[in-house]
């Protein structure tokens, strides 16, 4: 009996010893122990996830009173810092240096525009011991966005308030994989629309391919004649470039006028303008498809050959930013007329899109050079977007 006892004690004894063995070798910190271990970020991290420093971000040219379609609330590098970093026993009322707990103290372990150069980030990739943070043996990870946010925000210029750098790559991939899918603003279903009414001439079997939608609710099935590259590339580029040949100087590029358009008589199976990439965007903002569509004959040449282009693109009722955010009206730039209400069905019928990703569409606006000011704040500056709420004109 008591050898017996004598033996239990024994095992006891080895398994206590084994498991403090293994406690300190996870925490020895000589970085051997972390070889199994990979935090590193193994793809280039997607720009397009949007990274501000703080959590909640008022939109330049806002409301008077900030509501819906004014505040970007996501995700930010304080938040991520503070709910690993920041507790009691570490970089916070813990006394570990630095605190990290204010702007400057977290901007203080980066350099700016060099993520791989800055120590804060090397310190949520690496995966030695004596380096990680937080800590391996802490049982905690940043996941692949959280990190992809620290990237971003120092790539971008670790700035205390997002600019454009952080705007224009968000909007455009919102308005892009939102508003461009298979039967909607698509480059490929626009351009197979004109195929299909005979505008591109004879293609060979290789140009196009076939789009089926489903409709859940009725099972009926639509097809979408869709071009393909190289074709697409060839067809699509050749129309803007004519587009903005035309607008340039509408007398004096008349013969570059558009003639192929989205909507009825032409092409009715495609009523949408495509907005696949940040070219095709600029694109509707300078040249609003509305203006480029027109449902009836506007022009006709001296060969008798209709046209469905208008010649002025400022003499618009409806613009990109009009047709997204639900809190603004538009008057045209060109008139100087106010809509009577407002438009901004694409933010929920095309894109699906969140207020904050309306806040973040509607700042890159405003932010981009590349968006003339006359489709901003009209052709004297008087302003062409209206607050519906409080009336506030946004000017420069």
């Amino acid at each position: 009996m008591k050898k017996t006892v004598y033996n239990q004690k024994g095992i006891l004894c080895l398994v206590s010893m084994v498991l403090i063995s293994l406690l300190l070798v996870q925490c020895k910190k000589d970085g051997t122990n972390a070889s199994t271990v990979s935090r590193s970020l193994v793809n280039r991290p997607d720009s397009t996830i949007f990274s501000p420093y703080y959590d909640s971000t008022v939109v330049a040219f806002a409301d008077i009173n900030p509501g819906i379609n004014d505040i970007i609330v996501t995700k930010s590098v304080r938040s991520i810092i503070k709910n690993n970093c920041v507790s009691a026993g570490c970089h916070g009322v813990g006394g570990v240096k630095p605190t990290l707990d204010t702007y400057e103290s977290v901007k203080s372990m980066v350099v700016v525009g060099n993520p791989e150069a800055s120590q804060l980030f090397q310190m949520v990739t690496t995966s030695d011991l004596n380096k990680a943070m937080p800590p391996i043996n802490y049982g905690v990870d940043l996941t692949v966005t959280e990190k992809s946010i620290i990237y971003n925000w120092i790539k971008n210029g670790a700035k205390n308030y997002p600019g454009l750098e952080d705007f224009r790559p968000a909007a455009t991939a919102l308005i892009g994989v939102g508003c461009s899918s298979g039967n909607c603003h698509n480059e490929a279903t626009a351009t197979g629309g004109w195929a299909r009414k005979g505008l591109l001439g004879a293609l060979s079997t290789s140009d196009s391919s076939t789009f089926y939608f489903q409709n859940q609710t009725t099972g009926a099935i639509t097809t979408y004649p869709q071009l393909k590259d190289p074709k697409l590339t060839s067809v699509w580029k050749s129309y803007k470039d004519s587009v903005r040949q035309f607008y340039a100087d509408t007398l004096a590029n008349a013969s570059f006028r558009p003639y192929a358009t989205f909507g009825t008589p032409i092409s009715a199976i495609s009523g949408r303008g495509p907005l696949n990439t940040y070219d095709d965007q600029l694109l509707d903002i300078i040249a609003p498809k509305a203006i480029r569509s027109n449902s009836s004959v506007v022009f006709i040449d001296g060969t008798g050959k209709k046209y469905y282009v208008k010649g002025d693109n400022l003499n618009s009722s409806s613009t990109l930013l009009s047709r997204i955010d639900t809190t603004i009206v538009l008057a045209n730039p060109r008139t100087k007329v106010w809509a009577t209400k407002t438009q901004g069905d694409m933010a929920w019928s095309d894109g699906g899109l969140r207020p904050s990703d309306v806040a973040i569409i509607k700042a890159w606006y405003f932010t981009d050079p590349n968006i003339p000011d006359v489709w901003k704040y009209g052709t004297d500056g008087a302003g062409i977007f209206k607050y519906t709420y409080s009336g506030k004109i946004i000017v420069k």
